[in-house]
């Protein structure tokens, strides 16, 4: 799976979707995520690799999040089977706590950094 993913979407690529902004790796993240559903290991080996090309620790934990708990691909079998209310403020609000999340714990790990350093 990483060399697949190494060899189809090169750093380059990826350099040019995060530029370094909190706001904006966050956000570009957390979309990255919510499109490629999947299982929390793929969503590791992935993000792992991720802060190994330089991408920021918000970005790659605000992917992590929402490669796990939202949903935008599975929207349509959602509303079938929950209806379409839960299913929107389901994925609302993992969508608002993935963001929160994610730039919490990126600044508790900057935080410790600094501290042990």
């Amino acid at each position: 799976l990483v060399g697949l993913f190494e060899t189809y979407i090169t750093p380059e690529m990826i350099h040019t979707l995060f530029n370094g902004k909190v706001i904006h790796d966050t956000l570009t993240g957390t979309a990255a995520g919510s499109i490629s559903v999947g299982q929390p290991f793929l969503s590791y080996i992935i993000g792992g690799e991720l802060l190994k090309d330089g991408i920021s620790s918000y970005a790659v934990t605000a992917f992590i999040l929402s490669f796990v708990t939202l949903g935008v691909i599975q929207l349509p079998l959602e509303f079938s089977i929950f209806g379409a209310r839960f299913t929107l403020i389901r994925n609302l609000l993992s969508l608002v706590f993935a963001v929160i999340i994610s730039w919490a714990t990126a600044y508790t790990l900057e935080l410790l950094n600094g501290y042990f350093s």
